[in-house]
């Protein structure tokens, strides 16, 4: 069941979020970050930090990159010991080091590939590069044993999550599904209001909660914050 699986955040930067899409008066920064799974198949690398842009987006969110390499170096590994890269979605903060994984697997949602390619929605050179090596998902899907992915779209239509289920309980490696742990605790607290049977209104959260939810997860990381969500009680 991959009970030995651990897991590693990598810091790869961060960008200026401007203050016209933080719903508030000032801009905001927020950390860009990757996961590494080690797992006694290979290593599973969950996004892989920003690339590079035009010259109008890095003028809009001036992103400061850390390199790939450099953090998984860090770690003790280097591009050559990583087995698949896992994306939670194609934007140019989390799949910008694709490119240097030539030949490596990408796993992502076929939705997700086929918005991409459309055009206008990413930067096309971090989707299709030499040795790009695509595994397309539909939904659902045992990657290893005790590692899944599950589809949590909202943020884009092919958004996914990775669960990876550890001896001490399951870690979900969340992405962007909420842009922060208190928005993943609302959604979580508005799902427990509505089975317990509050009176509405209640406010909604994102159906695929209720998936996620079945895994029990005891920990829940996120591509841009540094915080972690635990819930309030453990359950035995």
């Amino acid at each position: 069941m991959g009970n030995d699986t651990a897991v590693r955040r990598l810091d790869l930067g961060y960008l200026v979020r401007p203050a016209a899409e933080t719903e508030g008066p000032q801009p905001r920064v927020e950390p860009v970050l990757a996961y590494l799974v080690q797992h006694d198949r290979g290593l599973i690398l969950f996004d892989t930090g920003i690339g590079a842009v035009d010259p109008g987006t890095e003028a809009h969110y001036r992103p400061q990159r850390r390199a790939l390499q450099g953090a998984l170096s860090d770690a003790g590994v280097t591009l050559a010991d990583v087995s698949l890269v896992v994306n939670c979605h194609l934007h140019f903060d989390h799949c910008g080091g694709n490119p240097t994984l030539g030949g490596t697997p990408i796993l992502v949602q076929a939705v997700e590939l086929a918005t991409a390619r459309r055009g206008g929605y990413t930067i096309d050179e971090l989707v299709d590069f030499p040795g790009a090596t695509y595994e397309e998902v539909d939904g659902e899907v045992e990657v290893w044993p005790g590692v899944r992915i599950v589809p949590t779209p909202g943020h884009t239509d092919g958004h996914q999550s990775l669960v990876i289920q550890q001896s001490d309980g399951t870690v979900i490696l969340a992405g962007q599904a909420h842009d922060f742990a208190s928005q993943f605790s609302s959604d979580h607290l508005a799902r427990l209001a509505v089975r317990q049977g509050l009176e509405p209104p209640l406010p909604t959260y994102r159906p695929w909660l209720e998936r996620i939810s079945d895994f029990d997860p005891r920990r829940v990381l996120f591509a841009h914050d540094c915080s972690v969500w635990e819930p309030l009680r453990q359950s035995s």
